[in-house]
């Protein structure tokens, strides 16, 4: 089982089935258009907008955190600068009160940060340490609107008994990393979360070994003290009770009645990750608070899934196409990572599967 697991994470994280020298024909809505933003990255994962609208990525491959500036405003990266390097598979970024903070696989780390740099002026500050690698070796950090950290760490396993409390589950932290606790568990790999509405959201990878269709992927609105199911239980239908995971059998069905489900769901083993609010102005008014998720595609279904960004309704939870084209029948061209809203209010996608990041306009 641990061999499968290494393999899934090797393929996600190398891209491997990639045709990158390929243009994929991605297709929008009518009313959008799709442009390259930047290439020639090596596997780029997560975003954040620093201060001045800079956009700032993480490469875990080259333990490197970068600047993708557009300083001229014509929407595309003007060049791509080495902000810091170094560090160990960093994947999450996000601004608090003059620092960039860093998600290592081992660790959140912090860098001081002044408007406009796009080189650390010095050395990194760790503030959590996180158990590092073990199957899904990611990890993400988010502020929330009390000013605290939030840090999403997923699971060693397809499917166990975890002896470490921070994995599958999200942590809070005070900005310095003291003070930390529980804040949701049960979560097999919570990649994606973000505030909004003073809500945290999750996208979460469901387990695997069950077929093609079981369990769908679930979008998850947190709450302190939350318990989400994994990994004795899972949601077949968005917000009914969970079911219980008679496959692996631990514990009864007991205990799915204080799991709390997934508020809307999508196609098994498509593996959400990076989701964001649209929060601009220049997309059309219905697509104003809508959360944007990117699908990064399987690896272990008879026909695949994923590969797409889908737009998903925080109120009725409906799922619908958003960003397509990333597939061309069984042959991959690319595969969606994160999201953020650019300051013109386009909306930037990374592709680790062929080293790019898109940009789609309204027109």
């Amino acid at each position: 089982m641990r061999k499968l697991l290494w393999m899934a994470a090797a393929l996600a994280a190398s891209g491997l089935g990639v045709a990158s020298a390929q243009t994929p024909d991605l297709k929008v809505p009518d009313g959008f258009k799709v442009s390259l933003y930047a290439e020639g990255l090596s596997q780029p994962r997560f975003m954040a907008v620093a201060p001045n609208g800079d956009i700032f990525l993480s490469e875990p491959r080259s333990g490197a955190v970068l600047v993708l500036a557009d300083r001229n405003k014509d929407g595309r990266a003007d060049g791509k600068v080495t902000f810091a390097s170094g560090l160990n598979q960093p994947h999450g970024l996000a601004f608090h009160n003059g620092y960039l903070y860093v998600a290592n696989t081992d660790g959140v780390v912090r860098f001081a940060y002044k408007t406009g740099d796009t080189k650390a002026t010095g050395s990194a500050q760790k503030l959590v340490s996180l158990p590092g690698g073990g199957g899904h070796s990611t990890r993400t950090v988010e502020f929330g609107p009390d000013g605290r950290m939030y840090v999403a760490t997923g699971s060693t396993c397809n499917v166990c008994e975890e002896s470490d409390p921070k994995r599958a589950a999200v942590w809070v932290y005070d900005a310095d990393g003291k003070n930390g606790k529980a804040y949701a568990t049960g979560l097999r790999n919570p990649v994606g979360i973000e505030w909004n509405g003073g809500t945290l959201y999750a996208t979460n990878n469901g387990r695997d070994q069950l077929g093609d269709n079981i369990p769908p992927e679930g979008f998850y609105k947190l709450k302190a003290g939350g318990f989400y199911g994994w990994p004795y239980c899972y949601t077949t239908q968005a917000g009914q009770p969970q079911v219980w995971d008679k496959d692996f059998g631990r514990k009864t069905a007991a205990a799915c009645a204080g799991a709390t489900p997934a508020f809307a769901l999508t196609t098994a083993h498509s593996a959400p990750l990076g989701l964001a609010f649209y929060d601009g102005k220049s997309f059309p008014t219905a697509y104003r608070g809508q959360m944007f998720v990117a699908l990064h595609g399987s690896w272990n279904r008879s026909t695949k899934s994923g590969f797409k960004v889908v737009q998903v309704d925080p109120q009725s939870g409906k799922v619908s196409d958003f960003l397509t084209g990333f597939l061309s029948g069984q042959n991959t061209l690319g595969r969606p990572v994160d999201l953020v809203v650019a300051p013109d209010g386009a909306l930037l996608i990374t592709d680790d599967g062929a080293g790019r990041v898109w940009r789609v306009q309204a027109q």
